[in-house]
C-alpha cells in the first residue's frame, strides 16, 4: 500500500513539471533554428560575394592580358617599323658620306685646277711682256760698264723674278713683319707687272705699309694710285675705305665721310661695306641707301 500511494504521489507531482520542461526546449530549438538560418544567410552571403570577387579578379586579369598583348604588338609593330627604317637610313647616311667624299675631291680638283690657271694667266702674261719687250725699237747703246748709269741700266733691263714669286715672296715678307723688303717687292711688282690681275693688290698693299709706319700722306697717294688705275677692282672699297680712315685720323672728317660713301654708293656689297655704314654712324650721318651711283 506504502508503494502505490508513493507512484500515485509522484504521478501527482510530473505533470507540475513536465509542461515547464518542454516549453524551454521548444524555445531552444527555436533559437537554435534562428542561428542555423543566420548562419544560412551568411554562407549564402558569402558565397555571392566571393563569386562576384572572383569575376573582378577574373576580369582584371583579362584586361592585364590584353593590355600586355597590346603591349607586346606594339612593341614589335615599333621594333618592325625601327628596322624598316634603319635600312634607308643608313643607306642614305652612306651615300651622304659618298656624297661628301666626292665634294672634297671635286673641290680639291677646282682648286688645283684654279691654281693651274693662275699659274697658265701669269706665264701668258709674262709671256706678253716678253713679246712687248722684243717689240720696241733697239734701245741706244748702254753706258760704259762701272759707271753708275751703266749699273741702273742693267739693273732696270729685266724683271728681277717671275711675277708669281715676286708677288707671293712680297706678301709673305710683308705678314712676316718685312715692311720694308715686302715694300720694295711690291713697287717692283707694279714696276714690272702694272697689268696683270695682283697688279691693284699690290699697290694697295704698299699704301698699307706706308700707313702702318704712320706715312699717312704717301699713304693717300698709293691709296689714290688704286683708285685711278683700278677703279673697278676687288681692292677698289678697300681703298677708299684705309682712305676715309687716314682722313678721318689726321682731322679730315668731311673728306673721310666722302670715301664712307663712296664704298656704301659704290660698292654696297663689298666687305668693307659694314664697317664704313658703322664709321658713318659714329660720325653721327645717316648713311645712304645701297644705291650704285652711274
Amino acid at each position: 500500500m506504502k508503494r502505490t500511494g508513493l507512484f500515485i504521489a509522484i504521478l501527482l507531482l510530473c505533470p507540475a513539471f513536465a509542461p515547464a520542461a518542454s516549453k524551454e526546449i521548444i524555445e531552444l530549438q527555436r533559437d537554435v533554428a534562428q542561428l542555423q538560418d543566420q548562419v544560412r544567410d551568411l554562407q549564402r552571403s558569402f558565397d555571392e560575394r566571393f563569386a562576384a570577387l572572383q569575376v573582378l579578379v577574373q576580369q582584371t586579369l583579362d584586361a592585364s592580358n590584353r593590355s600586355n598583348s597590346a603591349l607586346d604588338a606594339q612593341a614589335r609593330n615599333q621594333q618592325g617599323i625601327a628596322e624598316r627604317v634603319a635600312s634607308p637610313i643608313a643607306g642614305l647616311n652612306s651615300k651622304v658620306d659618298s656624297l661628301g667624299s666626292d665634294t672634297a675631291a671635286m673641290r680639291e680638283s677646282v682648286n688645283d685646277l684654279t691654281g693651274r690657271m693662275s699659274k697658265i694667266q701669269q706665264q701668258l702674261t709674262d709671256l706678253g711682256n716678253i713679246v712687248k719687250a722684243s717689240q720696241l725699237p733697239p734701245a741706244a747703246p748702254p753706258p760704259a760698264t762701272g759707271s753708275p748709269a751703266g749699273e741702273a741700266a742693267v739693273q732696270s733691263a729685266a724683271p728681277p723674278v717671275p711675277a708669281t714669286d715676286l708677288y707671293e715672296n712680297a706678301l709673305r715678307d710683308m705678314k712676316s713683319g718685312k715692311g720694308e723688303l715686302a715694300l720694295g717687292e711690291f713697287q717692283d711688282y707694279i714696276r714690272y707687272y702694272n697689268d696683270t690681275d695682283a697688279a691693284p693688290a699690290a699697290q694697295f698693299y704698299i699704301g698699307q705699309i706706308h700707313a702702318s709706319e704712320s706715312q699717312f700722306d704717301q699713304a693717300l697717294q698709293d691709296y689714290d694710285r688704286v683708285l685711278e688705275a683700278y677703279p673697278n677692282n676687288s681692292k677698289t672699297p678697300d681703298a677708299h675705305y684705309q682712305k676715309g680712315m687716314i682722313l678721318l685720323r689726321t682731322g679730315q672728317r668731311n673728306a673721310a665721310v666722302k670715301e664712307f660713301e663712296a664704298v656704301l654708293n659704290d660698292f654696297p656689297h663689298s666687305g668693307v661695306a659694314p664697317q664704313a655704314r658703322a664709321q658713318l654712324k659714329v660720325l653721327g650721318i645717316n648713311p645712304p641707301a645701297a644705291v650704285r651711283r652711274r
